[in-house]
């Protein structure tokens, strides 16, 4: 087309819509001389065969070659709503109590005589270390005492004396390991499933797979900390490709505990009803016009969810009605232990109400004990001991931890040897992701045991080996949810909680009821 003939075409379609007269030559070109891209692409796919008279078809992903499990939809209804499990479960409710920075397994719950025997020697293995300016290869033993507690005997550091007084509704897992000795990516490990960012949280996986049981509150809330967010943020509690009503919900530890949740004064009663019913039916006539859409659909979810709070909420986080005995009992008597306190209460008060999974989460990476190891795990033992046994306690006096998970743990442990050694300096310990502790308690958990091993300085996961695979298979699995159905279709996969792990297996040892053998094993 000569430049005149552009033109003539041009004015032609000025006069028929005026509104293109802002259009220049070069927008005109790259709007349209775009869609041949397009004409190309259902080209191909007709002569493919997977055009069918309404355009693409709603085809669900390939199954598994192997086990046949994944049946993604793509017109699925994404909501709230309580949805059945696979299988009977074990827990209804998860509290996961995350320890941010690494705790030390081998001065809190893996105690080491042969780390005592050699201690000050040089280490003979390998050492992966987070930073060379500042380690050493020398031994240290831990600066604090362990004693067994409870009928089991398992010992605890004289550091937690609260938890060490639930030792046998506990379940520790000595074995844990991520290979990754950075905070970021085993964060990613233990709470997504990949040491990458960008994928939806645990807690984001059990709502999408389960629901709520109420529908007067988010199926999954993060209670966040005074002192600020913790290392990476936000993203602790995103739900990454999942649809966003799957996001954790953030409860500020001050009022207004949820932003933005209630209406300015002039806005509240008849008005604000009217303008939710106008909103409500202006989305179902574009939900009506598009043949239905999931996103779309999430998004009313979450308009009516937002109303229903404004009442529901406030009397979920309230604890003034809490007795002094048990205001005691979480310690919201002592400065030490007030916040982290309050936010084990509200976990109780949470799911007590229906809330599908709480998270709490503690400021920064406190557990990061490079250096005063001996000071600074003090410190982080006073604030967060007793809150969290008063948690499992009072749980069980209500006869709700049988339901009710609990998890105790962070994404790293520390390394067996001398840090930041020297004179004037108070020695700590570097990351370890190869090998660290956790403990477990209710929700199909069998009490007073131990489980696993690590090498015999606690370097390494050595014994009955937990990769963060096979710790997802086995929470799944006791809420009732097989790790290789809990699938959703993404970039052309079905992506799930525990892919890319190779061989994952349901830790059968730890749990009350054990499914069959073989059953959930290397699946």
């Amino acid at each position: 087309m000569t430049r005149r003939e552009f033109s003539d075409l041009e004015m032609k379609l000025h006069y028929r819509n005026p509104a293109w007269l802002a259009l220049s030559r070069r927008e005109f070109l790259l709007r349209y001389g775009g869609g041949l891209g397009g004409l190309a692409l259902l080209s191909l796919l007709a002569e493919e065969g997977r055009l069918g008279s309404g355009g693409l078809r709603a085809e669900e992903a390939p199954p598994d070659p192997e086990k046949k499990l994944h049946q993604p939809r793509r017109d699925q209804v994404f909501d709230l709503k309580a949805k059945p499990p696979h299988f009977r479960p074990a827990a209804r409710a998860v509290i996961s109590l995350f320890m941010h920075g690494g705790p030390s397994h081998v001065d809190l719950m893996d105690p080491k005589p042969e780390l005592d025997r050699h201690n000050g020697k040089e280490y003979q293995g390998d050492i992966v270390f987070s930073f060379q300016n500042r380690a050493t290869r020398t031994l240290m033993a831990s600066p604090f005492k362990f004693q067994r507690h409870g009928e089991c005997g398992t010992p605890f550091s004289v550091l937690l004396p609260h938890t060490a007084s639930i030792a046998d509704d506990l379940a520790v897992v000595r074995s844990m390991y991520t290979g990754i000795n950075g905070h970021e990516p085993s964060i990613w490990s233990m709470n997504t499933g990949l040491p990458r960012p960008g994928r939806p949280a645990l807690g984001s996986w059990i709502t999408y797979g389960l629901g709520c049981e109420s529908q007067n509150l988010p199926a999954y809330i993060v209670l966040t900390d005074p002192g600020g967010l913790p290392v990476d943020g936000v993203r602790n509690w995103s739900q990454g490709w999942l649809p966003p009503i799957y996001q954790g919900t953030p409860i500020r530890p001050q009022e207004p505990r949820i932003l933005n949740l209630n209406p300015p004064p002039d806005l509240k009663g008849a008005l604000q009803e009217q303008q939710l019913e106008l909103i409500e039916w202006l989305d179902r006539r574009h939900q009506e016009r598009l043949g239905g859409d999931g996103a779309l659909e999430a998004r009313i979810q979450s308009y009516e969810l937002a109303a229903r709070l404004q009442a529901s909420a406030q009397e979920a986080l309230d604890l003034t009605s809490e007795p002094p005995s048990i205001r005691k009992l979480y310690g919201l008597d002592r400065e030490a232990t007030r916040s982290y306190g309050e936010r084990c209460l509200l976990a109780r008060r949470l799911v007590e109400r229906g809330v599908r999974f709480v998270h709490i989460l503690i400021n920064g990476q406190i557990w990061d004990n490079h250096e005063d190891l001996e000071g600074n795990l003090r410190r982080c033992c006073e604030r967060t001991d007793q809150p969290a046994a008063a948690l499992v306690k009072d749980l069980k006096q209500r006869g709700l931890l049988d339901t009710t998970l609990v998890i105790w743990g962070g994404e790293i442990g520390r390394l067996p040897v001398v840090e930041n050694h020297g004179p004037g300096k108070k020695p700590g310990r570097d990351h370890n992701g190869q090998g660290f502790s956790i403990w477990l308690a209710g929700g199909g958990i069998e009490g007073g045991q131990t489980y696993g091993e690590t090498d015999e300085v606690g370097h390494k996961a050595a014994v009955d080996r937990v990769g963060s695979g096979d710790f997802h298979a086995t929470l799944l699995y006791l809420l009732g949810l097989d790790h290789r159905r809990l699938t959703f279709f993404h970039n052309g996969r079905a992506e799930r909680l525990t892919a890319d792990h190779g061989p994952c297996r349901v830790v059968r040892e730890l749990l009350k009821s054990p499914p069959a053998k073989g059953e959930f094993e290397k699946a």
